[in-house]
């Protein structure tokens, strides 16, 4: 049960790493400290001494390339696991799908980053970047909660539905949020191509994204509170709670990167959050089924 649980949790961590040190790569400016993919430079798969672009961007690029192939060799464990000890279960066939698309998404997320380097940062394949681990940590997350068993509550519809719009919504702000990065100043190297929005117009269309999420949340709230179980109110309204206070910190993290000029190390705990906030927001999906989702889980 330890190996379990260790391989499985090991899965997110290192998926949300990912995406934690490559916006490190991004915001200290070491986007192109690699120029050229698969290798770092031409004719060698590391950093060497004398290449035209700074040591330090180039061994914090080539440190988050390493993170790719550790990805992929505990996804493979993972899928080694599921065929030799959970053949047995009812969900066999859902865990060996979930592990295999892990396996693919890691697959393309390094295809991705090597066409991100080759197309020099442009801001469209960096938000691709980002955008593919969404899945890759909801699909991480989704072989945890089944794996380890984790708590499916039955809530009634009204509950079901407000909890999916707050996962679709935290989406949304996640994809806005990636367009004001994109429209913003750390760009992971200079001169790179920015997207040709308004950067104050977007930032404002992000806030209010997120305090509609938090509206909602807030509405998801008190429906459980007054429509479902004792049972539910007590388990549900505890981890809605803990998902409204991080996407609360998170918005405070947010205002002040903006009034402060986006300093890098603001910047890079708002990414942080940002990672926080989707797990959480997907464990609330994972959480609350309706009676015949939990009949057919």
């Amino acid at each position: 049960m330890k190996l379990r649980s260790t391989l499985f949790t090991a899965l997110l961590v290192v998926n949300a790493a990912l995406v934690v040190t490559g916006g490190a790569v991004r915001l200290t400016g070491a986007g192109l400290g690699c120029p050229t993919w698969p290798e770092c430079v031409d004719g060698s798969i590391k950093p060497v001494i004398g290449q035209d672009e700074s040591q330090l961007h180039a061994w914090i690029e080539f440190g988050n390339r390493l993170i790719g192939p550790v990805v992929l060799i505990i996804a493979l464990a993972v899928l080694i696991y599921i065929f030799k000890r959970l053949r047995h279960r009812s969900d066999f066939k859902r865990l060996r799908l979930l592990a295999i698309l892990q396996i693919l998404g890691i697959l393309a997320q390094g295809v991705l980053g090597g066409i991100t380097v080759l197309t020099k940062l442009t801001p469209i394949t960096v938000s691709a970047h980002f955008l593919l681990s969404l899945p890759l940590i909801a699909c991480a997350l989704a072989l945890r909660h089944r794996v380890l068993d984790r708590p499916v509550i039955q809530v009634l519809p009204m509950t079901r539905n407000l909890t999916k719009v707050v996962t679709a919504l935290t989406f949304i702000v996640l994809l806005i949020g990636v367009v004001v990065t994109g429209a913003g100043p750390h760009s992971g190297s200079e001169g790179v191509e920015r997207y040709p929005f308004n950067f104050r117009a977007v930032s404002w269309l992000h806030a209010e994204s997120v305090i509609v999420l938090i509206c909602l949340t807030i509405a998801l709230y008190l429906v459980v509170k007054v429509s479902e179980t004792p049972e539910v109110k007590k388990f549900y309204s505890r981890m809605i709670l803990i998902f409204l206070g991080i996407s609360l910190a998170q918005g405070a993290i947010g205002y002040l990167q903006y009034v402060t000029g986006l300093p890098e190390i603001i910047v890079g705990a708002h990414l942080l959050g940002a990672t926080l906030v989707w797990i959480h927001a997907w464990r609330l999906n994972l959480t609350a089924r309706t009676e015949q989702e939990v009949r057919i889980k």
